[in-house]
């Protein structure tokens, strides 16, 4: 062989081998959220790039429209709440959980239960004297929904003891609570703490305070879980890095148990800022809910919602969360049901 041969059939060897070592091309679905936060750490730390995947975010406005994105291929992963309808589609087989996203976790403020000024100064003290009172959710099926519901099991409360108020946004709740229209609201810590602080709303507690919650979860589709492992398995490591990029900087807590931000905090608010709109620093450590450094999913309290949107008659009877759960991606999840 030549000298020419020999370079050829060298640049050829390369030519052929280059698609094997190209990116793998993902699409990820994604909310503007602070609790997407891993997923906006890991692309821009190059965590991604590093297990050899190319990412490209496909934002959208709201949790359910993820879920069937992921479950018609549209998309190839997912991060957001855990909902009635995200239950009932995992059910027909189109989803897996992999993941953790955010939950509820004790001292560190998130969901708060909030009394309106009205029904404050008339007696609304406690989480307590909730029933019979008048409560503002977004839609039946929601994260607000399951909590109220929780917070009831928890007391023995019977179905109908709280009535609850469908008013579609945060917003729209808000605007209920200020003007007394309700007596009272679930609300994340960053919308709750501008009410409370202006006293236009009363705190009667904290959710981490009361029961435990997985709030929402990194999936894919059963397909991918199947037939990608491979491309899952790197994906869930990158994740898994900006996970704990995010807990280190914004679940710290000195000795007296109080959540403190050091300068390692900063350059991960950056990046949360540039993704998440209508952000200040103080604005993200409010909104700075827990999220498990490994992703670890309680996974009982997922079978916990599954039975109690069963129970309101939104979820299907058939639906099993054994059956869209996958613990195998990671290691060390809690509360697994025997």
């Amino acid at each position: 062989m030549t000298l020419l041969q020999r370079a050829l059939f060298i640049a050829f060897a390369i030519t052929a081998a280059w698609p094997s070592l190209a990116a793998e091309k993902v699409t990820v679905g994604v909310l503007r959220f602070v609790s997407s936060a891993p997923l906006f750490i890991a692309q821009e730390r190059g965590y991604f790039a590093a297990e050899g995947l190319e990412v490209e975010f496909k934002f959208f406005q709201a949790a359910q429209p993820i879920a069937v994105a992921i479950a018609s291929g549209d998309a190839d992963f997912g991060v957001t709440a855990f909902t009635s309808g995200f239950f009932n589609l995992a059910g027909q087989g189109a989803l897996k959980v992999i993941g953790a996203q955010s939950r509820e976790e004790p001292g560190f403020d998130f969901s708060a239960v909030l009394a309106s000024k009205t029904a404050y100064d008339h007696g609304l003290k406690s989480i307590e004297q909730l029933k019979g009172r008048t409560l503002a959710i977004t839609t039946p099926g929601s994260s607000f929904h399951y909590m109220i519901g929780a917070l009831g099991l928890k007391r023995g409360w019977p179905k109908d003891a709280v009535q609850l108020r469908s008013l579609q946004t945060p917003a729209n709740m808000i605007g209920a609570l200020k003007s007394s229209q309700v007596d009272a609201a679930i609300l994340p810590a960053f919308l709750a703490k501008p009410l409370i602080a202006a006293n236009e709303a009363h705190l009667l507690g904290w959710v981490h305070a009361e029961i435990p919650y997985q709030l929402g979860g990194l999936f894919t589709s059963s397909k991918n879980a199947k037939d990608r492992r491979p491309v899952v398995e790197k994906f869930v490591r990158a994740y898994q890095r900006a996970a704990a990029d995010y807990s280190g900087a914004l679940n710290a807590r000195d000795a007296q148990g109080k959540r403190v931000f050091g300068p390692e905090a900063d350059p991960i608010i950056a990046i949360i800022i540039k993704y998440v709109p209508n952000q200040t620093p103080e604005k993200v450590k409010d909104a700075a809910n827990f999220i498990d450094p490994q992703g670890r999913l309680n996974v009982g309290d997922i079978h916990a919602q599954v039975a109690y949107f069963k129970s309101q008659g939104i979820v299907d009877q058939g639906v099993d969360a054994k059956t869209f759960i996958d613990v195998s991606f990671i290691k060390g999840h809690f509360n697994i049901p025997k």
